[in-house]
């Protein structure tokens, strides 16, 4: 609940005190609604504090019952009020804003397509901004993925933007319309990764194997990533795992008039953070245990491959352990020389599903990374992370090692299939 204290006539708003929380902040009457703002906090993984907050719309019927912001734009939106009511959200935001005295974290501001693209209305938000002494780089524009017909006029607007200084975000990724084709065109500098994908990876292992590539994909296309709607301990952890940028969410800080408790987030990064350490050696304590006969009937195969003996010969001991998938030999180029090295006679019927790569007789493996690690470092044996094996389209893990025979210098390969263990 908010009483008034004083009416600010310069921003045609009214300064108000908050009853339950005591921060003062201001207000401003639409229609019979109370309009007022909160900050959800945004923060960074890496430097365990606040990065920036989101300024969100708060409204409350004149008998003080709580509307959801939804229902006050799809109001506005019936009234062909929408831009104005959007506007009047902005002002509450960046006045609200000021009273945080944050000085370095950025404003982040939904706005819808078109509300800023008159002119009249584009000046009076950075003559707001200019009054306020909030440079456009302290505010990060949110534009959400809209219908496709629409998308140009989105584009252009986030161009004119960036031009004078905004940071751009698009919000809600991975949800409704949005596709690639979206970051390409908006170019933004912060992809908000939407609840919905976090979800799908909290509750499906093949969601939550293929978000870490999915934020590695945005990284390298320049963008940075927020994951959003982060509500739960298993949630945060997997944004921590995938390599995200920024969180936002109930489990680091709810939306609040005030700033964000910074030692409270800060623990539970730190928390998350210890905890994907002890992951990942648990991890890697697994994946040496499991390799282990592995690697010492390779290393075996090397030794009597480089001595004269025939590859046919050498792996056996290999392809004997359970889960070994096949043997086969590159040359200096990369090319295989001969086919495929196999032992168990149930891969047959496996590998007929994927019958027109089977044979590999002549196959050029030069962009794949057991090849050029075993090149780079030909005095040892090395272990691919998993991948998706071409052969089967099944997880894999190879062993690589360069072996010299006679005067020629070749790499030994073996595949290992890699099914039920998680990512390494």
């Amino acid at each position: 609940m908010v009483t008034p204290v004083r009416e600010d006539t310069a921003a045609g708003l009214a300064l108000e005190s908050d009853m339950t929380s005591g921060q003062q902040r201001y207000a401003l009457r639409h229609r019979d609604l109370t309009l007022t703002s909160v900050f959800q906090p945004i923060f960074s993984l890496a430097h365990l504090r606040s990065v920036g907050y989101e300024g969100l719309l708060r409204a409350h019927d004149i008998f003080d019952r709580p509307i959801p912001p939804l229902d006050v734009f799809g109001e506005a939106a019936r009234q062909g009020e929408l831009h104005y009511v959007d506007r009047l959200a902005q002002s509450l935001h960046l006045e609200n804003f000021k009273t945080l005295h944050a000085e370095r974290e950025w404003l982040f501001l939904n706005v819808h397509t078109g509300a800023l693209a008159d002119s009249y209305h584009a000046a009076a938000f950075r003559a707001h901004l200019d009054r306020l002494q909030l440079p456009p780089r302290r505010i990060v524009l949110e534009l959400q993925a809209v219908r496709a017909d629409e998308f140009d006029k989105l584009a252009e607007e986030a161009r004119r933007f960036r031009e004078q200084g905004f940071l751009i975000a698009l919000d809600d990724f991975g949800a409704g319309d949005s596709n690639l084709e979206r970051i390409w065109q908006l170019d933004p500098d912060i992809v908000k990764v939407d609840r919905m994908m976090l979800s799908q990876a909290a509750h499906r292992t093949p969601a939550a194997e293929i978000l870490p590539g999915f934020v590695s994909m945005l990284h390298e296309a320049g963008k940075l990533v927020l994951v959003e709607g982060i509500e739960t301990e298993h949630e945060a952890q997997l944004a921590f795992s995938c390599d995200a940028d920024f969180v936002q969410g109930f489990y680091f800080g709810r939306p609040s008039p005030a700033a964000a408790d910074g030692p409270y987030a800060g623990e539970r990064i730190s928390a998350l953070a210890e905890r994907h350490r002890a992951q990942s050696e648990a991890r890697e304590r697994s994946r040496t245990g499991r390799l282990a006969p592995y690697l010492h009937a390779f290393a075996r195969a090397g030794e009597r491959l480089a001595q004269g003996e025939p590859l046919e010969e050498v792996c056996w001991n290999f392809l004997a352990l359970d889960h070994a998938a096949r043997c086969f030999l590159l040359d200096e180029q990369g090319r295989q020389a001969g086919r495929n090295v196999v032992l168990r006679a149930d891969r047959a019927g496996q590998e007929a599903r994927f019958l027109p790569v089977a044979d590999a007789q002549g196959a050029n493996w030069m962009r794949r990374p057991y090849f050029s690690a075993a090149l780079e470092a030909p005095d040892r044996i090395h272990a691919t992370k998993p991948y998706l094996s071409i052969n089967e389209a099944l997880p894999c893990v190879t062993l690589s090692m360069a072996v010299r025979i006679g005067e020629r210098l070749c790499v030994l390969c073996g595949d290992i299939d890699w099914l039920g263990e998680g990512r390494l």
